[in-house]
């Protein structure tokens, strides 16, 4: 805990199993309470080697729900459990868990109630591999969702984020997208709701093991990116309505 807030990291696996300890063993548990890990119907082994390094709650989907799906049930387990903060981090090791203290020292000290890891802030999205054509969409995204917003992020597509369960709470993210989309829904719903974001420079790892979408997919990705933050503009002046900016209702 910090400022007796309880803090609990949630792990949304697919395919697993061979980043998972190292991801996990990284994990500082001088602060962090519980760890939630939420199989997606993986193919390999991740379950098993769940099991074996004794996370403390483990979420099995009986088919795939995607990207989205799985962080739905993620934060749900976490609220659940009456976790206080809540960080995403991806089983995959694509990004370090020793930013976790900074990240959950900014929501428990009251500063921020939501931080993204940036993977560009800094230089550590193309010194740890990036892909050029992804690093190119993303500050084209990240651009075109800055001026439809009215924010300044210096991206919207990294997977690490921390939140306070206040957020979490405030916004309702269990009507987004089950696919990768799911993210940008959400940063969407928080700016609508108000909170503002921090971002701390977060290095970033490329390599076989490390989970990635293809082409096609990051297409389509990109076309959601759009439709999601020109909802968000409509909306704002008043010339939509649009079912994912609607209030969260928590009394399940």
């Amino acid at each position: 805990m910090i400022n007796n807030k309880k803090i609990a990291v949630v792990l949304p696996a697919y395919n697993a199993e061979k980043t998972l300890e190292k991801t996990y063993t990284e994990i500082p548990f001088e602060i962090v309470d519980e760890v939630i890990l939420v199989d997606d119907k993986s193919k390999d082994e991740t379950v098993k080697k769940a099991q074996e390094l004794g996370i403390n709650h483990i979420v099995i989907h009986d088919v795939n729900k995607g990207y989205g799906g799985n962080q739905k049930s993620c934060y749900n387990k976490a609220l659940e459990i009456n976790a206080d903060i809540v960080v995403m981090l991806h089983p995959d090791y694509q990004y370090t868990p020793k930013l976790i203290h900074s990240m959950c020292y900014l929501i428990a000290n009251g500063v921020y109630e939501v931080v993204l890891g940036s993977r560009i802030l800094g230089k550590g999205a193309l010194k740890g591999g990036m892909p050029i054509y992804k690093y190119i969409a993303n500050r084209f995204l990240t651009l075109t969702q800055n001026i439809l917003m009215r924010q300044k992020l210096s991206e919207y597509h990294t997977g690490y984020r921390a939140f306070s369960a206040n957020v979490l709470k405030s916004i309702n993210y269990n009507i987004n997208s089950d696919d990768f989309v799911f993210d940008n829904q959400m940063l969407a719903q928080i700016f609508f709701a108000g909170f503002e974001i921090a971002e701390i420079t977060c290095p970033t790892k490329y390599f076989e093991e490390a989970s990635s979408i293809n082409i096609p997919r990051s297409a389509k990705y990109g076309m959601g990116v759009i439709g999601v933050s020109l909802s968000y503009f409509l909306q704002k002046i008043h010339l939509g309505k649009f079912k994912i900016f609607s209030q969260a209702d928590f009394e399940r």
